[in-house]
């Protein structure tokens, strides 16, 4: 075993892993990072724990290889909270920090206090290495937990504020275990029983119906789905999280079902006498609070984490198991394709139905501009290969209701934290160089973490953020944030570009103009601060009306 510092190992391990970045607030293993420039790791210093993890996370999900955040001992709190979700969307991130010593503990050392277990909520593993030689098997250990099975996020503590621990030099073994450099690390089958039932259950329904989530998108099941869908002719909505893995113009997309969603989408799932949940965690927001279907409703569900498995729906069929594998046996299982012409008709109507609702808002040349017209002119203009990085509540809602996706292009969504949306461009960007990558977020959202604007002048990342500003955070009927602020002209002061747009008709030459900008650009665009996104439909009987 060559004998090095924990240092020089962290370094080699990080480019052994093919971690290309590091999200970090200083000042943690000093050492460490001086080490990564040495073999080629780059290093981001963030204005802000909860940022470097919210980079972290998108860089994991656009790459699909585990992201890599760290803060020293007084910041792990704030790190966590910014782990919290990674956690909620399933993202594998490692978070690694400083942590205790025995010398001053106990003793009101400055900085000092006692928060390991503030990981527990928010992480798959939380562990303290206590030593310079567990480093190397724990480190791997956070590789193969956070992508394994479900991905998620994992927590080192290395001991001292700063991880002086690794300041010990030892006989480390550099062992990089390269299936756990990418997520899914493995793809396990459902039984061939399971298989069979759900094949006989999809077959004898006469109104089924697919919602894909975002284990489907771990799990790169996208092609399977879809040719499943045309070999059974049945209808597929897909969760937020899941919203780029079928193009919205397949005859078969209803669109994005729950509380953040398209009306035609719950209203197919409604109508449907089978459920088909593909790595979805049937939680209440894809469900719309467990209304859509209603609980009773015969499902079938596909996860790769067994406890997922009846959670919310007792299931008629459960399948255990990887989104693509399982799905492919599936396929490879069915025996001629049912007639459903009028299911289909049915559920074409409610899309066309909703379409043709829609139409005058997303044309509208109000002003200021309504965001269903921002939604129309995000799906207009998004380029081809392009990331779109979404933000909660209403920019979530309004991308979700407004905004159509075509094949190639992605999607990531925040799962609830406000302000997550312009650090995860930052981190998707990072992770993707060569495509173009584009976030949105509202006001309230974006002031959460705007000193990140110098991050991104300082790395210099082609990367676009529009912002619909209302000046009122999507909370109150009249303007509640100050009027004088622009945008604009604070990316200008901070190193990056600014546009602002006051006229819908002027928002596709300003994103075209920030794309090929070559550094970040900021497109703010002046909504109106008096509409609000209509929640998820229920059904009369449900609702009460």
């Amino acid at each position: 075993m060559p004998r090095m510092n924990g240092h020089r190992f962290f370094a080699e391990a990080m480019r052994g892993y093919g971690v290309t970045h590091l999200f970090y607030v200083n000042s943690i293993v000093p050492p460490a990072m001086q080490e990564m420039d040495k073999v080629g790791v780059a290093r981001v210093v963030t204005h802000g724990e909860k940022a470097a993890a919210y980079m972290a996370d998108g860089y994991a999900r656009a790459s699909h290889r585990p992201g890599i955040c760290l803060s020293q001992d007084i910041g792990t709190t704030n790190l966590a909270a910014g782990l919290r979700d990674a956690h909620m969307t399933g993202s594998p991130v490692i978070a690694i920090t400083g942590g205790q010593h025995d010398q001053p503990r106990y003793r009101h050392a400055y900085q000092n206090a006692e928060d390991f277990t503030a990981w527990d909520g928010v992480t798959k593993a939380n562990y303290s290495v206590d030593t310079a030689e567990r480093f190397p098997d724990l480190l791997r250990q956070a590789f193969r937990v956070a992508t394994s099975g479900a991905p998620g996020p994992v927590h080192l503590q290395l001991r001292g504020n700063a991880g002086q621990m690794l300041d010990r030099e030892a006989e480390f073994d550099l062992v990089i275990e390269k299936r756990f450099t990418q997520f899914p690390a493995f793809r396990p089958e459902a039984e061939p029983s399971a298989v069979k039932a759900a094949v006989a259950a999809l077959a004898q329904a006469a109104k089924p119906i697919i919602v894909a989530g975002g284990g489907a998108v771990s799990s790169g099941a996208g092609a399977e789905i879809i040719k499943l869908a045309e070999v059974l002719q049945i209808p597929i909505a897909t969760s937020l999280h899941a919203k780029a893995i079928v193009p919205d113009d397949h005859p078969l997309a209803v669109g994005v079902p729950g509380s953040y969603s398209r009306w035609c989408a719950n209203q197919a799932i409604a109508a449907a006498d089978l459920v088909f949940f593909i790595g979805s965690h049937t939680g209440g927001q894809v469900t719309n609070g467990w209304q859509i279907p209603k609980i009773g409703t015969p499902t079938i569900q596909l996860d790769i984490n067994a406890d997922e498995l009846g959670r919310n729906y007792p299931n008629t069929v459960s399948l255990h198991g990887d989104a693509k594998v399982t799905l492919q046996k599936l396929i490879e299982a069915v025996n001629g394709a049912p007639r459903r012409a009028e299911w289909l008709e049915q559920v074409r109507g409610y899309v066309a139905d909703y379409w043709a609702e829609c139409e005058p808002l997303r044309n509208s040349d109000a002003v200021p501009i309504r965001p269903e017209r921002i939604g129309k002119e995000l799906e207009e203009w998004l380029p081809a290969g392009a990331t779109l990085v979404v933000d909660t509540f209403h920019a979530a809602i309004w991308t979700a209701q407004m905004t159509r996706l075509k094949a190639g292009q992605r999607y990531l969504r925040c799962a609830g934290s406000l302000g997550w949306a312009f650090p995860a461009t930052i981190g998707a960007k990072a992770a993707l160089p060569d495509k173009p990558v584009i976030g949105f977020a509202g006001d309230a959202g974006f002031y959460y973490h705007m000193a990140e604007l110098e991050t991104a002048a300082r790395l210099r990342l082609n990367m676009v953020m529009v912002v619909n500003n209302n000046y009122s955070g999507g909370v109150a009927e009249s303007a509640a944030f100050e009027r004088s602020v622009n945008f604009a002209k604070v990316a200008d002061s901070m190193g990056c570009v600014g546009f602002r747009v006051e006229r819908a008709a002027d928002t596709r030459a300003a994103l075209d103009q920030a794309l090929a900008a070559g550094r970040p650009a900021v497109v703010e665009v002046l909504g109106n601060p008096a509409i609000r996104a209509k929640r998820g439909w229920v059904p009369p009987a449900v609702s009460g009306e």
